[in-house]
């Protein structure tokens, strides 16, 4: 299951940054611009996490987060504050208002991350689950460890993202050019060959003698992962 989340933020370059590496964590995200229509999404579907920001127009952040918190149906979400605002006195004011956590921008997506599953797992811990299985060959985003049957697979961070994205969309076939987006980023040049390498270390670290290769080649089209091999 994909866990909601409920991004409030005006500035939209930020907004789509959000939503960009939301949906390659898994997330499903939905974006609202002000927090008036933060308020009414989230009376219309109840997300499992709110990543809100302070500074808002119409509704303020803190008080989306007040209002989220007044409401019986709303007042067990998981409120996530992303502000500017650095100083002791604003973060211990958006927690008594009723904040889950509270990041200062700049933040990176690494500490965004790691901070929804850490609140996930302490208020949603059902939804913190962070382990993928394909066929014979587990991988756990949150321990970063995948094992194949009862053997542990090591790999690199690169071959580590990749086979995490492939296992998301199993038997989908992906491009070179969809796999360097997803992997290495949109705004970083990266040679489409250098997938092919990256491919024959994840199979090195994967394949032992006899057992079948999960990465399928499609000739002329790229890379998908196969359950079982089949």
């Amino acid at each position: 299951m994909q866990p909601q989340i409920l991004v409030v933020e005006d500035e939209d370059a930020l907004a789509t940054l959000l939503q960009y590496n939301l949906d390659r964590e898994g997330y499903q995200v939905t974006i609202a611009r002000d927090g008036e229509e933060a308020l009414m999404l989230a009376a219309e579907a109840t997300p499992d996490l709110v990543l809100v920001d302070w500074m808002l127009p119409k509704v303020s952040g803190i008080e989306v987060c007040r209002r989220l918190r007044g409401r019986q149906e709303t007042s067990n979400i998981p409120i996530i504050m992303l502000t500017a605002r650095g100083e002791e006195s604003d973060r211990v004011r958006g927690l008594d208002i009723g904040a889950d956590d509270y990041i200062v921008k700049p933040f990176s997506m690494t500490e965004l991350f790691a901070r929804i599953r850490a609140v996930l797992r302490r208020i949603r811990p059902g939804l913190a689950e962070d382990v993928t299985t394909g066929g014979d060959i587990a991988i756990d985003r949150v321990a970063h460890r995948v094992r194949r049957g009862q053997r542990e697979i090591h790999l690199g961070p690169t071959e580590f993202r990749m086979l995490d994205y492939l296992m998301q969309h199993p038997r989908r076939v992906f491009s070179r050019e969809q796999l360097l987006d997803a992997v290495w980023g949109s705004d970083v040049y990266v040679e489409a060959r250098t997938v092919d390498v990256h491919v024959g270390r994840l199979r090195k670290a994967l394949n032992k003698p006899g057992e079948v290769d999960p990465i399928r080649t499609v000739r002329s089209a790229g890379y998908a992962f196969e359950i079982n091999g089949d």
